[in-house]
């Protein structure tokens, strides 16, 4: 690997297939380099060839984003390449370059002005983007099934549910500028199969839905009357539930679901009514 910024410079100059739209985790991680090694480079010259390489991924990667946006549009499954290339099963919360291209993609404009939270809601963070890809590549959606993603913030599972499978997806979120943003980017990009519903997610109409997803967005005596809801529902026919984080520990401890696959705080976890 190049060992400083001038290194750096002349590998990302050289090398051509980084300039291929489908190179962005390249792209990306020498853009990371380089802005890590420029911060201790007092090379004038260096930092000029440092931003011009800068302006070119970047530019790149503005067209890629553009281009999928595009296929979205006209109906493609543009992002099945990010799906088809997951391996193994990811762990931990981090974020990585498939969050940068859902980023990118979306163009999700985040809100200011958000309500306080009530006691046992949980601060809104994103899932990261490799876990909503995990979800989409283990549980084969089909289109008789309903994803409601409850406590879903801008609204990015049950998006890429709905652009990347046949199933219908509901976002469920307390947060009115949440859901006006989320419905704002799907109407943009043409997204059909996706709605949004502001409201507590205790009083959501869980008739409608055949998998929950939850990335711990409450606790406490909400959490346990949100799993009560969707036991009942799971008395009459069956139900699977999806989770990441510490709420994946509450829900493995439910009698009446067992867990398909490992479970862990730190990857996707799924679960189906027994």
């Amino acid at each position: 690997m190049p060992a400083g910024l001038r290194e750096w410079i002349a590998y990302a100059e050289g090398e051509v297939s980084l300039r291929e739209p489908m190179r962005l985790r390249e792209r990306l991680d020498v853009l990371d380099r380089l802005e890590l090694h420029a911060e201790s480079s007092g090379d004038a010259e260096l930092l000029m060839r440092a931003e011009a390489l800068r302006a070119n991924f970047e530019e790149i990667n503005r067209g890629l984003y553009a281009a999928l946006r595009q296929d979205i549009r006209d109906g493609k499954n543009a992002l099945a390449p990010w799906i088809d290339a997951l391996e193994v099963a990811p762990e931990g919360d981090g974020y990585d370059d498939r969050d940068d291209l859902v980023s990118g993609v979306l163009g999700l404009d985040e809100p200011d002005d958000v309500a306080p939270l009530p006691p046992e809601m949980v601060f809104y963070q994103p899932t990261p983007a490799r876990h909503i890809f995990e979800l989409i590549r283990r549980a084969g959606l089909s289109e008789h099934e309903v994803v409601m993603d409850l406590g879903s913030g801008l609204g990015i599972v049950p998006m890429l549910v709905a652009m990347t499978t046949a199933a219908r997806a509901i976002g469920v979120e307390r947060e009115q500028a949440y859901v006006d943003a989320a419905q704002r980017c799907a109407q943009s990009l043409g997204v059909g199969r996706v709605a949004f519903e502001c409201g507590d997610a205790r009083e959501a109409d869980f008739s409608k839905a055949t998998l929950f997803y939850l990335y711990t967005p409450f606790t406490g005596e909400v959490m346990r009357s949100v799993l009560g809801a969707i036991r009942r529902e799971a008395a009459h026919r069956p139900v699977r539930v999806a989770s990441f984080g510490p709420c994946t520990k509450v829900i493995a401890a439910e009698s009446w679901l067992r867990a398909d696959g490992k479970v862990s705080t730190e990857s996707l976890a799924l679960f189906q009514s027994a």
